[in-house]
């Protein structure tokens, strides 16, 4: 058995364990059981439950079966923004394209993409709860939307189940692909990103780009375009640096049309 062990490349494993799996406001403790499962399954063990419904819950631990570890691991938050804090991807799952949301990718390519990118940096899969999924609002909070393709004639899949094929993916990015996987840069982090936010859109309104009581839909749109190129850390200092002398400068160019 020890000759067995040392051929396996444990490290190989390593992105997996900088992928969160984040579940929001699930309403079925079973749910949260059966995905705990399917995770350990593939090998990520990083659980975050967003305001779930039930929880902890005997349910729950019960179709975990042997991954009840993953559930006591688990990390309890009030929102989406504190699951996310300390990532530099969040891929939302989705079943549609929003008219203001990131990128937006299939199953495949997306887990190949954030496998690349947690070779050294945290990154999240994240999922809405089963009746309503994702709110308008958490969307804003990812970078990337993810698919997974479906008979188009009947496409529910139940919460579990979409997390065993992301899972999945997941998996098989890193067993095929992690030997083309291209040099990354160090990503601005969520918290980054928020601030960043924050500071453009206080310079906005201070320059009289951007009327506060009339936004329309200039911030998500600013969000949609930064966040589709996931910029890095160095690519953020260097734009709150731009939006410093702008606020500094106050000029008028008139509220937004």
């Amino acid at each position: 058995m020890k000759s067995i062990l040392e051929k396996i490349d444990i490290s190989a494993d390593l992105p997996l364990t900088r992928i969160r799996v984040v579940l929001s406001h699930t309403s079925h403790p079973g749910n949260i059981g059966a995905a705990a499962r399917a995770m350990k399954n593939m090998g990520l063990t990083k659980l975050y439950l967003v305001n779930p419904k039930h929880f902890p819950n005997e349910e729950a631990t019960a179709r975990a079966s042997g991954a009840v570890d993953v559930l006591e691991n688990a990390i309890v938050v009030d929102s989406l923004a504190k699951a996310l804090e300390g990532t530099v991807v969040a891929a939302a799952l989705t079943s549609r394209r929003r008219e203001l949301g990131p990128e937006l990718m299939d199953a495949r390519r997306c887990a190949q993409h954030l496998c690349g990118i947690a070779q050294d940096q945290e990154v999240a899969l994240v999922f809405g709860n089963e009746t309503n999924g994702l709110s308008i609002d958490e969307v804003a909070l990812c970078n990337l939307l993810v698919t997974i393709p479906t008979n188009p004639h009947y496409s529910s899949l139940n919460l579990a189940q979409a997390v065993q094929v992301l899972t999945y993916e997941c998996r098989m990015a890193i067993n095929t692909s992690l030997e083309n996987v291209v040099e990354t840069h160090q990503m601005a982090s969520f918290e980054e990103m928020e601030m960043f936010y924050t500071h453009l859109e206080a310079a906005l309104i201070d320059i009289g780009f951007l009327n506060p009581n009339n936004p329309k839909k200039l911030m998500p749109r600013l969000r949609r375009l930064f966040g589709r190129k996931q910029l890095e850390k160095e690519e953020v200092d260097i734009l709150r640096g731009v939006v410093k002398v702008m606020h500094k400068g106050k000029g008028k160019h008139g509220l937004e049309s």
